[in-house]
């Protein structure tokens, strides 16, 4: 069977169900590596079918307008920031959706092998970097978030409970709260080994005059740490 179109372009049922199966099949493996990889953090089951989805959708774009490059890269460049206009994302989750779309435009130019080699590459070296820790500081990091009154001066007024606790922090936030009686101060802090966390957090209370103070795991927020 041929599928053809009114402006003459015509291509067999067989290669385009090699196509997208072939397609398809390198998005799931992505998207495993991707589970894999963040089993022990918040994964997005969103991100985690849509990179199944998004080479198959990407490379039926490129056979389908492959005459015209510019309108081919174009939609299928759409495709790759749609999550990132909608959502905050994690930096790593921008080359899982890329290599999705190198995949998928691969499988829709023919370059099926290409592809297949691509993406085992490309999950060997993720599998590869996730298992040594490249990068991974020493201890994890965690946020805080301590709330002051507004007319105590919070320049420098933690520093000495930081460096007695921490190995590094940083104030990467403050709001004014409670029409402008107190102020949120949020900081990136990476303990020390071995860390007393309730004596920690007692001795801020003892400088922000027992007001709220939490403690959490670190998430990556873009409107922070930019």
């Amino acid at each position: 069977m041929v599928f053809s179109s009114i402006l003459g372009s015509k291509f067999l049922i067989t290669t385009f169900l090699a196509v997208v199966g072939t397609a398809i099949a390198c998005g799931l493996v992505m998207s495993l590596v991707y589970l894999f990889t963040y089993r022990k953090e918040n994964y997005s089951k969103g991100l985690s079918i849509t990179m199944i989805l998004l080479p198959a959708i990407v490379a039926t774009i490129i056979m389908m307008v492959a005459s015209d490059w510019g309108a081919a890269l174009g939609v299928a460049g759409a495709f790759s920031i749609i999550r990132f206009r909608s959502t905050q994302g994690n930096p790593k989750d921008l080359a899982y959706i890329f290599s999705s779309l190198a995949i998928g435009l691969s499988c829709g130019q023919g370059y099926v092998l290409l592809a297949l080699i691509f993406t085992g590459i490309l999950a060997v070296v993720l599998l590869i970097l996730h298992f040594i820790g490249y990068a991974s500081p020493r201890t994890p990091k965690m946020q805080l978030k301590v709330t002051i009154p507004e007319s105590l001066n919070y320049k420098g007024v933690f520093d000495e409970v930081m460096e007695k606790y921490t190995r590094n922090y940083k104030l990467v936030k403050v709001k004014s709260t409670n029409f402008g009686t107190m102020f949120d101060l949020t900081f990136v802090v990476e303990f020390v080994k071995d860390v007393d966390e309730k004596a920690f957090l007692d001795d801020l209370r003892m400088l922000n005059g027992n007001l709220n103070i939490m403690l959490q795991d670190f998430v990556y927020d873009p409107d922070i740490l930019q």
